[in-house]
């Protein structure tokens, strides 16, 4: 067995690092009870835009960035990631705001495989049996929830589903994830600053409340960034099964926090379909274990 090299040990530690973080969110989130998760959300788009545009001059990279913005006719696929991702966030902080972090957590245990079945879907990719089974039982497990709990889990399935789209268009955009997220930011900018100056005209914005309200609003950009910018020391210096094992850590903190920190109710048919969705996972991870180590 190799022994593990520095820089696969930096990785590690910057992938624990991001989904710790990314895990944690629903405490941070929790803290801005009171505001409109649609007004975090423009506030998390203004100052996420801000910041990166810092990070990207720091970091001296902002040629991708030129020359996608060189080609608008090609930003209709970044403007699809950015609808998306702004989807994602949104719901996920009602989500949080609204005490429905299991929902959330659900979604993405539920991503990878609503990833297997769009690239099946809608690319046309193999799939192996086991990653078939995955699926089905996922799906068992969504309609477990529908007719036998007569629940819609709507969190679930439009968080799932949103980040799986964005990672669905955003294999098609040439442009890594920090200078992503930035165009993306960039593009629902304007949208974001009216929304804000409509906010203040009509005094209804939260961002004078307090100074308190104030850095908290002004954070969510440093926030945004900085587990992205941890995900991407660990996605250069780790396979992508590796990074694919450690985006596990991001909703079993979140459901630990559901359970422990929020004391959101568990019941056991709700635990069935989590424990459904596990089973999946389980198996999803195996053929794809399976799979790395075959022969090329």
């Amino acid at each position: 067995m190799k022994a593990a090299t520095p820089e696969t040990t930096k990785g590690v530690l910057y992938g624990l690092a991001a989904y710790t973080m990314w895990g944690s969110f629903p405490l941070y989130f929790a803290l801005f009870e009171g505001v409109p998760a649609w007004e975090v959300l423009i506030h998390r788009v203004i100052w996420s835009c801000l910041f990166l545009a810092i990070v990207i001059t720091l970091m001296q990279r902002w040629q991708p960035i030129r020359s996608a913005l060189a080609r608008p006719r090609k930003l209709g696929l970044v403007l699809g990631c950015a609808v998306f991702i702004a989807l994602n966030w949104g719901v996920y902080i009602y989500a949080v705001e609204t005490r429905h972090v299991l929902q959330a957590s659900l979604g993405y245990f539920l991503t990878p495989l609503v990833n297997v079945a769009m690239g099946m879907l809608i690319l046309r990719e193999t799939i192996t049996r086991l990653q078939a089974i995955a699926v089905v039982l996922a799906a068992v497990a969504i309609l477990y929830q529908l007719f036998l709990l007569g629940i819609v889990p709507w969190i679930t399935l439009i968080l799932a589903f949103s980040f799986g789209t964005y990672g669905l268009l955003r294999k098609k955009v040439e442009l890594d994830g920090l200078s992503g997220l930035f165009v993306e930011t960039l593009l629902l900018l304007p949208v974001a600053l009216l929304t804000w100056t409509w906010l203040g005209s009509e005094g209804v914005s939260h961002f004078s409340d307090s100074t308190g309200m104030m850095l908290l609003l002004l954070s969510s950009g440093i926030v945004t960034a900085i587990p992205l910018l941890a995900f991407a020391g660990a996605a250069r210096r780790l396979r992508l099964a590796t990074v694919g094992f450690l985006m596990y850590i991001n909703p079993t903190i979140q459901f630990l926090i559901a359970l422990f920190v929020f004391e959101e109710p568990l019941s056991g048919e709700k635990l069935a379909s989590f424990v459904m969705i596990w089973v999946a996972l389980a198996i999803y991870s195996w053929s794809a274990w399976n799979g790395r180590k075959a022969p090329q």
